[in-house]
């Protein structure tokens, strides 16, 4: 008697540094699903799932919330056994398998050490990684927040192994960069002319292999365009480098986050006014979070990269729902939290 033919879920893994566009990028995928049957999973960096929180107002027969799955522990890539693992196996114990799974990384994730994870024989029977698509915050990446030349700092870095003050940023954003599949330049509405073409060139010069990429803004590609691409990620490791590849394990202690409580709020510009002054002056990476607004039945999403801020009226509050602001803040080791605190206050 002929086994039965066991189809592979494809796993889509999105990446890319914070406030790049990533949850977006899945609104809208989530939007233009095509009937297909989704499984999201969210790794949340800090204490709040802010993200799962605006994935969750999508969901439908396309993703409903119990195929929606958050991680709140920590980078996934450093937590695969831990974490990881036990996720998948959730979700592939759901009633009704999905048709394809949906992975939202930490800004700070490596992607390569969780594509690796895929080797392991419990998934590599089950499960294949469709492709890594890396999202770009293009105007952040022409403002100069990373190396004006990877290629030339990581030559002199071979040849002075001394050699030991980059950005850390700027590793994490090279390895997303290097393991994608697709590669969307998000933003690019806020780029001037001629900065696309620059843009496009400097990703080029850093990707290891060729790799399509997109431009767009505000993550509005179709689910046609980032699931199907059968890229097997798995069977491929060799071609997507890292930084990381001769190091037993990783960490990212350079970085920190916090959770804090804010008020009701009675003016929504002038309190982003304030989040803008702190970030500049606390050197503070990226802000998110609820707030309510007295007055208004609507809950208030205010998201920031460093001093670059966007809010909007995401969904009634539920009734019997706590109206609490919490904001996540994101930044290098050191943050005054007391005195970022004291601000909001």
């Amino acid at each position: 008697m002929p086994l039965p033919d066991i189809r592979k879920i494809p796993v889509t893994i999105i990446t890319g540094f914070l406030g790049s566009g990533k949850t977006t990028l899945i609104r809208h995928l989530l939007q233009t699903s095509g009937g297909r049957r989704l499984a999201l999973m969210i790794n949340e960096f800090g204490d709040i799932g802010v993200d799962g929180e605006i994935l969750r107002s999508c969901g439908d027969a396309t993703c409903p919330e119990e195929n929606i799955v958050e991680l709140t522990n920590g980078c996934v890539c450093c937590t695969v056994a831990d974490d990881f693992i036990p996720a998948i196996e959730r979700l592939l114990a759901l009633p009704i398998a999905p048709d394809h799974i949906v992975i939202e990384t930490s800004g700070l994730a490596l992607p390569k050490p969780l594509v690796k994870a895929f080797d392991w024989p419990s998934v590599r029977a089950r499960l294949t990684v469709d492709g890594v698509i890396a999202v770009v915050d293009a105007a952040a990446v022409v403002a100069g927040r990373f190396a004006d030349d990877p290629e030339k700092l990581a030559a002199q870095r071979a040849a002075d192994p001394s050699l030991d003050h980059d950005n850390p940023l700027e590793e994490v954003f090279e390895d997303q960069l290097s393991c994608a599949d697709l590669v969307i330049l998000n933003k690019t509405d806020l780029l001037a002319d001629g900065e696309l073409a620059r843009l496009r060139d400097t990703i080029a010069a850093t990707l290891p292999r060729a790799v399509k990429t997109i431009a767009t803004s505000e993550g509005r590609i179709d689910a046609a365009v980032l699931l199907g691409l059968a890229a097997a990620a798995e069977d491929d490791l060799d071609s997507r480098p890292s930084h990381h590849d001769n190091e037993a394990d990783h960490d990212h202690d350079e970085f920190e986050s916090f959770v804090l409580d804010v008020p009701a709020i009675h003016d929504p510009d002038a309190f982003v006014g304030k989040l803008i002054a702190l970030a500049e002056t606390h050197d503070v990476l990226r802000m998110k979070g609820f707030l309510p607004v007295l007055g208004k039945p609507m809950r208030l999403l205010v998201q920031g990269v460093g001093a670059r801020f966007r809010q909007q009226f995401d969904r009634p509050w539920r009734i019997g729902e706590e109206r609490i602001g919490r904001l996540v803040v994101i930044g290098e080791a050191g943050l005054d939290r007391a005195a970022i605190a004291r601000a909001l206050a």
